[in-house]
């Protein structure tokens, strides 16, 4: 690709097309304190790579990797056994140098992939239609609202207060440029999500309402019961699920009424990864709104022999020939992570997902009735899956970070995720991976900074 520089008479012709006085116009969003007006302090200008790859590791040591630690992170990222088997093949060249089929055709056996990726995606999720994946879970509920709002061409979209706090700012922040109300809430720290609530917000002029199953704090809402209110009122129910794992387990969310499922699929497959790439899953109930989609969407079909092949069935991409009537501008659909997270989803199967998720929900009973008896804490659900919120009155953030210094990655504190809100406690979460001596010394290591 040849390098084509522009000239400043391009650089001003492109500014008063825009409508801005300069380059630096254009970052107006980001707060003047992070901009970088000069030399890093303390980084030398200059280094050998010798010298570098030296610096490099030792940096590195100062990570406390989740391998050697009690894990108990999660609030939408989880440690799941990956097997090797994964690694294995999306290392092979045909999957790991492969880009995007711009000739779908002629890339058969990705199309293939993807094409069985949608058809395990639509039966974890309980929905007609699932596109090839989008960029990550965030992303995907940020594309789920603007579909609604197509869809039913209202703008305004009312959040579950117990929506991931990371999901609902990706969705104020795209919303300034779409002029989509958002309507959020609170969180409420309370044993059952506050359904009631949520529904009592809901009126005449809303396209969607967003709910998270199961929510930031482990809790399991009543979607059917929501998906009722949402449809008296010619809604849409977008149900969000950070833990795919929880499906082998829970009700899938489109047979309880959810018109468009979005989720985070990093759990299978993926990693941990110091937090991406990540997956971004989009399923959809009504085959009639496939149209309004992001992303592409992989088909079968017969070739003229009468043999079974794929084609890239629907594009919505801007990069494609929709181009500005494009429903979305994503611009990657996480394809080698989509492969990861089919492999896996592949070697469970449907008998092994379930006793994957029931394995999880008996270690974290185990450790929610331990943590219970920690004077001091109180386990605020009364039903989860497999992540639970402690409640106590110590500083969370703090007592998080005095026990990385004794390897117990505790949680993820309620503080971190709500700086705004006068509330302490750990959301705590708890996989196959975790052990009862993991358990005991996250139990033990509580009871001593907490006395």
């Amino acid at each position: 690709m040849r390098y084509l520089p522009l000239t400043e008479t391009d650089r001003t012709a492109i500014l008063d097309a825009i409508g801005a006085s300069s380059v630096d116009a254009l970052f107006t969003d980001v707060p003047s304190d992070l901009y970088l007006n000069g030399p890093i302090e303390g980084l030398p200008l200059h280094a050998t790579e010798m010298a570098v790859e030296k610096h490099m590791r030792k940096l590195s040591k100062q990570n406390l990797a989740a391998a050697d630690a009690a894990f108990f992170l999660g609030a939408g990222a989880y440690k799941h056994h990956v097997p090797a088997t994964v690694d294995h093949l999306i290392q092979r060249g045909e999957f790991l140098t492969a880009y995007t089929p711009y000739q779908p055709e002629i890339a058969q056996g990705t199309l293939q992939m993807l094409f069985e990726f949608q058809t395990q995606v639509a039966k974890l999720y309980g929905c007609e239609i699932a596109n090839a994946s989008l960029y990550d879970g965030s992303t995907a509920c940020w594309e789920a609202v603007a579909m609604a709002a197509r869809v039913t061409r209202k703008k305004r979209h009312v959040l579950s207060g117990a929506l991931h706090p990371h999901y609902a700012e990706v969705v104020r922040t795209m919303a300034k440029f779409t002029e989509d109300e958002i309507a959020g809430a609170n969180v409420k720290l309370t044993a059952r999500p506050d359904d009631d609530g949520l529904i009592a917000r809901i009126d005449e002029n809303t396209a969607s309402v967003v709910v998270q199953y199961p929510d930031i704090l482990g809790r399991i809402p009543d979607l059917q019961k929501i998906a009722d209110a949402a449809h008296a009122v010619g809604a849409k129910l977008i149900v969000v699920n950070t833990e795919p794992v929880a499906l082998g387990a829970l009700e899938a969310p489109g047979n309880l009424g959810a018109d468009i499922v979005v989720g985070e699929g990093q759990a299978l497959g993926v990693g941990l990864q110091f937090g991406g790439p990540y997956l971004g899953l989009f399923a959809i109930s009504d085959p009639k709104m496939v149209r309004q989609m992001p992303g592409r969407l992989c088909g079968e079909t017969v070739d003229a022999d009468g043999k079974r092949g794929f084609v890239l069935t629907l594009s919505t991409r801007e990069q494609h020939i929709r181009r500005e009537k494009a429903t979305s501008n994503i611009c990657t659909n996480s394809g080698l992570c989509a492969l990861a997270f089919s492999i896996h989803m592949t070697l469970l199967g449907d008998k092994g997902l379930k006793g994957l998720a029931a394995e999880n929900h008996r270690l974290a009973c185990i450790a929610a009735d331990r943590l219970a008896k920690v004077p001091g804490v109180t386990v605020l659900n009364d039903h989860f899956f497999n992540e639970f919120t402690l409640i106590f009155d110590a500083d969370a953030r703090q007592l998080v970070r005095d026990l990385a210094e004794q390897n117990i990655l505790a949680g993820v504190s309620l503080g971190r995720l709500f700086p705004n809100d006068d509330c302490n406690g750990l959301i705590v979460a708890v996989t196959e991976t975790t052990t009862v001596e993991d358990i005991e010394t996250l139990a033990s290591a509580l009871e001593e900074k907490l006395s």
